[in-house]
């Protein structure tokens, strides 16, 4: 008889603490656990693995493991930053999400079940009979090594998610993980033109995984795998395909670091981007540059300004709608990773504007550049201090939102009152303020959302990230960006924020 998967001892306990703990008392008692000394890092193993294990993958990407888990490397960076009980904040807003969807009738009840690893030999009801009759399987050779990749790939070709799923457990245990994950990332890259998640997912898991602790890379992969073999095909884009060719970026040795003799192409690259009126220019755009000698690094820095300038011409007002950073720089980090072939690296610097929710915004642009320098300049004077104060009163006073007048969240236009906020932020870098303290007041502001299922901490940690690792002036860009995403997110839900807050003070 099939049996759910099972965890290590010391691990068991804390999940089913998140799986069987009811929605009306995971506030309370996780910060009860919290403060008498659970770490924060073992939480949230225990949050992932709780999601992992007992929540279903819905047909579309709400729901699930796939935001909580794709979110745990962003909550985990931004724990390191806060102090006191501010740092349980995030871990809560991760256990809460978990057990949501676990005792949501979308997603649950389910149960992952253990199987077996199966290579290519072993991967049919036959032959599993032989196997299990011959009490293990074959000797591990190259040959079947590439016939087990080639099955995955079959799989994956007729949307056999399950066997997939056996076929890469297999992988995990007869492969180098690094080997693994480009073949699977082959796949998913292609799959951004169906859904930006079939990219974020594995990518921003892998990222946790490389940062943190691959202890239970195998079971927290699994979702991971059988999401991204869901469906029987993808959606090709053959422009991308013959610009690679055209240029002949797979026939030569392209650079791959990054240095100060290409700040002005990579300055220039990248407000291009920013100007774009349609999206399909972009890959031009990159693999030009890359032909004329930039480096991937380069490459993935000049869409990272890009992406920044089309997020402040945009007009969404969907607090979901964040990809444009998060994706980039997700991107980025691909690029300097060792081991991810060239050919993923050219694909995933050149497939971001394909995902639906980044090509979206195209639709809903100002002209470039945003924001508007007159109205910038018009603001009084304040101080650092006066003027930190005054964007969060901006993002905390913005207008509700009137549900009942939303029938499209993906096309929400963002209320005027954003452009206060971000005029404010602009003035903010333009007098050349201490952007840790900006960045410090938008942490805090992070923790409140309990709406957008970890995409307004992944923003956060975006921006971070790219203000820290773009060369000037472009940084600064990003955090002005951080400050708008903060005025269209705020406020939409804040129930975990709220109750924590209660908690909090009652102590």
């Amino acid at each position: 008889m099939h049996k759910r998967v099972t965890y290590p001892g010391d691990i068991e306990p804390l999940v089913r603490f998140v799986e069987e703990t009811p929605r009306n008392e995971i506030i309370d008692r996780t910060l009860e656990k919290l403060r008498a000394g659970v770490p924060i890092r073992t939480m949230l193993t225990a949050s992932a693995l709780a999601v992992t294990r007992s929540a279903d993958l819905p047909p579309g990407h709400h729901g699930g493991p796939l935001h909580p888990v794709a979110g745990l490397y962003a909550v985990s960076r931004l724990v390191e930053r806060l102090e006191g009980d501010a740092r349980f904040l995030p871990v809560m807003q991760h256990v809460a999400l978990a057990n949501k969807h676990i005792n949501d009738p979308v997603t649950g009840p389910y149960q992952l079940l253990e199987f077996e690893p199966l290579d290519a030999a072993h991967a049919s009801v036959s032959r599993l009979a032989d196997m299990a009759a011959d009490g293990g399987g074959d000797i591990v050779t190259e040959a079947g090594i590439e016939a087990t990749k080639q099955a995955f790939l079959n799989a994956v070709e007729r949307g056999e998610s399950n066997k997939a799923d056996h076929l890469f457990l297999w992988l995990w245990d007869n492969v180098p993980a690094m080997e693994a994950f480009d073949l699977l990332m082959s796949v998913a890259i292609p799959k951004n033109a169906l859904d930006d998640h079939y990219f974020i997912y594995p990518a921003a898991l892998w990222r946790y995984l490389e940062t943190y602790d691959r202890q239970h890379l195998k079971v927290l992969m699994r979702p991971a795998v059988r999401y991204v073999a869901r469906f029987p095909t993808f959606r090709a884009v053959p422009e991308i395909d013959a610009l690679i060719e055209q240029h002949g970026l797979l026939n030569r040795i392209l650079r791959q670091r990054s240095g100060p003799d290409e700040t002005e192409t990579i300055g220039r690259i990248g407000q291009a981007i920013s100007a774009v009126e349609k999206y399909t220019e972009i890959p031009r755009l990159l693999t030009q540059a890359l032909a004329d000698g930039l480096s991937l690094e380069g490459a993935g820095e000049a869409l990272s300004i890009g992406a920044a300038g089309l997020f402040l011409r945009s007009q969404t007002g969907n607090p979901m709608d964040v990809h444009l950073h998060t994706s980039a720089n997700l991107r980025r980090w691909l690029l300097k990773l060792d081991g991810f072939s060239t050919r993923n690296k050219l694909l995933t610097l050149l497939h971001w504007q394909t995902g639906p929710e980044i090509k979206s915004t195209q639709y809903r642009m100002e002209p470039w550049p945003q924001p508007d320098m007159a109205a910038v300049a018009a603001l009084p004077h304040r101080s650092q201090n006066e003027l930190l104060d005054a964007i969060v009163h901006s993002i905390h006073t913005q207008p509700p939102t009137d549900w009942s007048k939303v029938s499209n969240l993906g096309k929400m236009i963002a209320v005027p009152e954003v452009k206060d906020s971000v005029n404010l932020a602009q003035q903010y870098v333009t007098l050349g303020y201490n952007p840790d303290a900006l960045i410090a007041r938008l942490a805090e502001i992070v923790c409140h959302d309990s709406f957008t299922e970890m995409h307004a901490f992944k923003h956060h940690q975006s921006i971070v990230e790219e203000f820290r690792n773009t060369r000037e002036p472009w940084r600064w860009m990003h955090l002005v960006c951080g400050v708008q995403a903060a005025a269209i997110s705020f406020g939409k839900n804040m129930e975990v924020y709220e109750g924590a807050l209660d908690l909090m003070h009652a102590a």
